[in-house]
């Protein structure tokens, strides 16, 4: 018999797999604390909101659940991301490791980690093959992706008002 905190992760990615944001973004603790080298420090409502946006954009997104396993406090899973970066066009295969804690049933703290140098050069083409790997490229990916989660959020304010 797995532990609730297993079938959470597993609820969170099948939610994933079909696109649906919402009941991803209930899997959070309203004090929750999510980060990634893309989007590094999200608090609060803003990990859920991440998810919305991202869902609600995909087109050809693919999800898959590798691995996972929870206890009592904490989780892990593996798991890969197939879509086309909107931005370029570009097809991108993203292998990522998730780490969890769990409080009353729901995710604290949740921090996605994947090889960003990897993923620019699929992304972004010659500039991610170049210079993926500089603090000049991510920081550029992290303030493109901030700046259209803020905007995300501020549009979708008065719905979750």
């Amino acid at each position: 018999m797995s532990h609730p905190n297993d079938e959470l992760i597993e609820r969170f990615y099948a939610a994933f797999a079909e696109r649906r944001g919402d009941p991803m973004a209930a899997c959070y603790a309203p004090d929750a604390h999510f980060s990634d080298p893309v989007f590094p420090d999200l608090n609060g409502a803003e990990p859920g909101q991440m998810w919305r946006m991202l869902t609600g954009a995909a087109d050809d997104l693919r999800i898959e659940l590798v691995e996972h396993e929870a206890g009592e406090e904490t989780g892990s899973a593996r798991w890969q991301a197939h879509y086309t970066f909107a931005e370029t066009g570009r097809p991108v295969f993203n292998d990522i490791r998730a780490s969890f804690r769990f409080a009353d049933g729901l995710i604290v703290e949740h921090r996605d980690e994947f090889d960003f140098y990897r993923w620019s050069r699929q992304a972004l083409g010659l500039p991610g093959l170049l210079l993926g790997w500089t603090p000049i490229i991510r920081s550029a990916v992290r303030k493109k992706a901030g700046a259209r989660l803020e905007r995300f959020i501020a549009r979708d304010a008065p719905a979750a008002g």
